[in-house]
Formats: C-alpha cells, sequence, structure tokens
C-alpha cells in the first residue's frame, strides 16, 4: 500500500519532468485531482482519447531530445508495406479485406532497451503514480507497464516525408507525449473504439481504409502534450511529416496482461528483431479475442 510518504517520495521524482502544480497526479484524491480526472475520462468518453496540453517540463523534454539525438545512430529505420494488423498477406480472403489492405511505411524507432535508466522517459513509465493515473483515466485498474522489451516505452522517429498508416497496437492503451513536432504534417488521426475486444468489426476497419472520414478524429499535438488512447482498439495513423525537422515522440504504453508482448512479425517489423522474449512468449493467448 502507499503511503503519504511514498506519495510524495514518487511525486518528488516526477516533479522535474511533470507540472505537478497543474496535472496533480501525485494527488489524485484531491478535489485538483478529481477535476483533471473528470477532464480526462470526458475526452475519453466523448472523443476516445484525452489530451493534456504541456503535461511535461520544457527541461524534461529537452533532455529526451538529447537522448533520441545521441543515440541517432541506433535508431531502426522501416520502410515496408504492412496491413493494420501487421500480419501477412491472406490471398484466400476477399482483395477488399482490411487484412489484404497494405500501405507503405518510413519511419523509425529508438527502441526501448536503448533508453537510460536514468532518462526522464524511463522515470515517467516506470512511475507508480504514472501508471495509476493512465489506469484512473480509462476507467481500468487492472492495467501493467508492458513486458515488451523493445516497445514499452520508446520513441518514435518520422523524418520528412515520412509516413505511419492505419494500424491497431499490440497493447491496449497508448500514451503519446510529443517531443519535437515537425514543421508541417504529422498529424495523429484515430477512429475511436472501432473494434471490440471480442468483434475485429472488419466493415467498419474497411470504411476507414477506404476513404470514409465520418469517424475518423484529429488531434494536432504540440510539444510537452500528452495524450491517451486506447490503441488496440482504436485504429490510428500519423499523416506525411515535411518541412526540415524530425517528428519525435515518446511512446509509454501499457496493457492489461502482465505476460503477453509484440507477436515475433509485429515486432520484426517496428522494432527491427524479435527477442528471446518474443519467441518465448509467443504461445500465449491473449486476453481479448483478436487475432493481434
Amino acid at each position: 500500500m502507499m503511503t503519504l510518504a511514498t506519495l510524495s517520495d514518487l511525486g518528488s521524482a516526477l516533479s522535474d519532468i511533470v507540472d505537478l502544480q497543474r496535472y496533480p497526479i501525485d494527488r489524485l484524491d484531491s478535489a485538483d485531482g478529481q477535476h483533471m480526472l473528470a477532464d480526462a475520462r470526458r475526452g475519453l468518453d466523448s472523443v476516445g482519447c484525452c489530451c493534456l496540453p504541456n503535461f511535461v517540463k520544457p527541461e524534461a523534454l529537452a533532455l529526451m531530445k538529447a537522448e533520441i539525438e545521441a543515440g541517432y545512430e541506433q535508431i531502426f529505420w522501416s520502410e515496408n508495406s504492412h496491413n493494420p494488423y501487421f500480419s501477412k498477406d491472406q490471398p484466400e480472403l476477399a482483395a477488399d479485406h482490411p487484412r489484404r489492405h497494405f500501405e507503405r511505411r518510413t519511419s523509425g524507432f529508438f527502441n526501448a532497451d536503448l533508453i537510460a535508466a536514468s532518462s526522464p522517459m524511463t522515470t515517467l513509465y516506470d512511475s507508480e503514480l504514472m501508471r495509476r493515473f493512465v489506469g484512473e483515466s480509462l476507467r481500468d485498474t487492472h492495467i501493467y507497464c508492458w513486458a515488451d522489451p523493445l516497445g514499452r516505452n520508446p520513441y518514435g522517429v518520422m523524418k520528412p516525408g515520412d509516413y505511419f498508416p492505419w494500424h491497431f497496437d499490440g497493447n491496449a492503451y497508448t500514451v503519446s507525449i510529443l517531443v519535437q513536432e515537425a514543421d508541417a504534417g504529422g498529424v495523429f488521426e484515430y477512429a475511436p473504439d472501432l473494434r471490440a475486444p471480442d468483434n475485429e468489426h472488419y466493415p467498419a476497419v474497411a470504411e476507414v481504409l477506404a476513404g470514409s472520414r465520418e469517424r475518423v478524429q484529429q488531434l494536432a499535438l504540440k510539444e510537452g502534450d500528452l495524450q491517451i488512447f486506447k490503441g488496440r482498439y482504436s485504429m490510428h495513423r500519423v499523416t506525411a511529416v515535411s518541412g526540415s525537422r524530425n517528428r519525435y515522440i515518446a511512446l509509454p504504453t501499457y496493457t492489461r496482461d502482465p505476460d503477453t508482448v509484440n507477436n515475433v512479425e509485429r515486432s520484426r517489423q517496428i522494432y527491427g528483431r524479435a527477442t528471446a522474449v518474443h519467441h518465448e512468449r509467443a504461445a500465449l493467448a491473449r486476453i481479448d479475442r483478436l487475432s493481434d
């Protein structure tokens, strides 16, 4: 059980990273904390995500940016085609089936196992206060930090010209923190709750892939903004980046299952490799009925 002293210590560790005066994630039971949670839940209920402007302090953002650029040569760059599920083509399905819809992706990932233990990203992600805040916002108190060693809290990197097409995540919930804006483009688009834990809802997915904008929401994140959304159930993409600046985004991820990780194929496509953990846990059943 967390005591008041423990909460104070955890809050102190976050005080250089998060604007705790504006976003009291260390005081969720206070009036201000309850008001913040109500706002976050309202966004998740109405448009499928919430956005907290200037959640991360500029000094912490500068350290994150420096970490990415110092390790730039270690970024895994991918240029390939994938469907929304990061699965292989299934020729036995109809030509217009979502699993046969492939788009070209060009982007990079600074994998989670490269991030320093002293990084603000690591401190934030490993914080019990942060995990509790995310869970309470989602009205899901049974969430865990992800066991995936590469995808638990990576940085996503997009150069001018890069595009990240429509997809679902392998984990339940994703938090995004924009570290550096592109000059133009790089807009986050998503179709909230497009599928459910027990239903892929392929017709609805197909409509979005065919160009329907009826379900699509847009969010133009600014540096320091934090976003929470249901990445496993809400199909999403990032529009093409243009200009001269890269787009950097931190991606702390959470799950409802403490053991499962990305499947081997998805890990290879996104992070460039699969670890022993991915192979060892390949046969573990998902807690939902989605194929991935």
